[in-house]
């Protein structure tokens, strides 16, 4: 089970820090009783093992003691976005056919069915009924933008994240003695490492604090007075923290590792950080939810050139991996894949009929290592999270006095990539109010950063859309 090691960890070091948000500290026997307390009053509502469990609470203590819960009751849990618009929510709460949805307050929000809460404050102490849990049980479903234009839920068992975990905590040395710094949402696969790979080894977490990251200065600062040992991240932030994080004057004694991942790591950038930070290593993990991490690279600093993009490097906890001959698009397969995806109540498999999953993603090997080079498809990847264009269109196409859109990937040296619209409007609409209602139905990171109102989007000769041009147009 997913949990066994830190359950290990509640045997041999129960008052051990393992938990901090700000002022706030719980001990590893503290967290194991809140879980308890959790998978108990789940079982009380009858939860039934692999059931659908969402997560209604922002990354945090109480967020990572309800996670704890649902596994220790059985089962999967559901991570939300609190920031998503209601609509979002909705849909991910319905297609993934959540039983409860554990969140903080007395009443279910306006949107929810009042029969699905439950107020994490009001579990009372009791211990759960034991539960029989095979490595191939569902530990998460975690939803991503998907090109059917709605959120896709990603099923990952506790076979794929243990083994995942179990590889970056051999790989990274973790100890107890470990304080790593944690600010990847729980719906993002990042989190993986935090919750498992560092618990698991008797480590402490600590969450950084939400407006930090917006306060470069700030944030290297609270990694120099927590003693931050590790953090795992996505570039556009470390680059954030490299060019306005007063580096020079802030030391990092304690920082033996970075791991980044979800976007490309502008070389450039990449130097400046190894420069600033000459003690602390540098890890490239690569992967696509479906994978989580797959294939990764020690940063070789003598081997940075700012011209070039860096190496996605060797294959990762006992993945496989190969390139399709016809369309050098990257094939994996091995103990970190999903289960597939979720649908209908049940999962889906992506596999082919040799067990490989197609990522999408084109790739070489060259002299040993693998490289990226793009999408073979439309997805971007912006701040580190996935948005498939055709979900930003499938909503602008719904709003009246839409005749029709595009979206594309602009590059963005601090997000990577990020959406444009081109849209073809009837007379009496306008981009403002495409706008307002996108604000409402797209997460933040799925609104357009540009918008063009055309008289009619640009074609091939064979009628389908003529991305290049568009993209020449919200250019220009």
């Amino acid at each position: 089970m997913l949990l066994t090691p830190f359950l290990h960890q509640c045997q041999q070091q129960p008052d051990a820090l393992a938990l901090q948000e700000q002022d706030r500290q719980i001990s590893y026997r503290q967290l194991l009783q809140r879980a308890q307390f959790i998978a108990a009053a789940l079982q009380a509502k009858g939860i039934q093992s692999g059931q659908p469990v969402a997560i209604h609470l922002d990354r945090g203590i109480d967020a990572a003691s309800a996670l704890f819960g649902v596994l220790l009751s059985g089962a999967c849990y559901v991570p939300l976005d609190l920031k998503n618009p209601v609509a979002r929510l909705s849909f991910i709460v319905a297609d993934a056919r959540v039983r409860v949805v554990i969140g903080s307050g007395g009443g279910a929000p306006a949107w929810l069915d009042d029969s699905l809460w439950l107020d994490i404050a009001s579990c009372s102490e009791a211990i759960p009924a034991p539960v029989e849990i095979s490595a191939e049980s569902l530990a998460a479903i975690l939803y991503t933008s998907g090109s059917t234009g709605q959120p896709r839920g990603v099923a990952l068992s506790h076979r794929a994240i243990s083994a995942f975990a179990l590889w970056a905590a051999d790989l990274l040395a973790l100890t107890p003695a470990d304080r790593i710094a944690s600010s990847a949402p729980f719906f993002f696969d990042l989190s993986t490492f935090d919750l498992y790979a560092v618990l698991g080894t008797g480590a402490s977490l600590h969450f950084v604090p939400s407006g930090l990251t917006m306060a470069p200065a700030r944030l290297s600062a609270w990694l120099s007075e927590q003693a931050i040992s590790g953090w795992y991240t996505v570039p556009s932030l470390l680059a954030f923290l490299t060019y306005k994080g007063n580096l020079a004057q802030t030391r990092l004694a304690a920082l033996r590792f970075l791991i980044f991942a979800g976007e490309v790591f502008p070389t450039p950038a990449l130097i400046d950080l190894a420069a600033s930070l000459p003690q602390t290593a540098l890890y490239n993990f690569f992967g696509p939810t479906e994978t989580n991490v797959c294939c990764y690279w020690p940063v070789m600093r003598e081997r940075l050139i700012a011209e070039q993009t860096i190496p996605i490097g060797l294959p990762a906890a006992g993945c496989e991996l190969q390139i399709d001959a016809e369309s050098g698009e990257l094939w994996v397969r091995g103990p970190t894949l999903a289960s597939g995806y979720w649908s209908d109540g049940r999962v889906q498999p992506f596999f082919n009929a040799d067990g490989w999953y197609a990522t999408g993603d084109r790739a070489s090997l060259e002299q040993g290592e693998f490289r990226f080079h793009g999408r073979l498809g439309r997805m971007l990847k912006c701040s580190g999270y996935r948005v498939e264009p055709a979900e930003i269109e499938a909503v602008v196409n719904t709003i009246p006095g839409v005749k029709g859109c595009a979206v594309i990937g602009m590059d963005d040296p601090t997000a990577g990539q990020r959406p444009a619209l081109a849209v073809v409007l009837e007379p009496d609409m306008t981009i403002g109010e495409i706008r307002k209602t996108l604000s409402r139905q797209l997460p933040a990171y799925m609104q357009p950063s540009r918008y063009l109102d055309l008289e009619d989007l640009p074609r091939l000769a064979n009628g389908k859309l003529d991305y290049n041009q568009i993209r020449v147009l919200l250019e220009s």
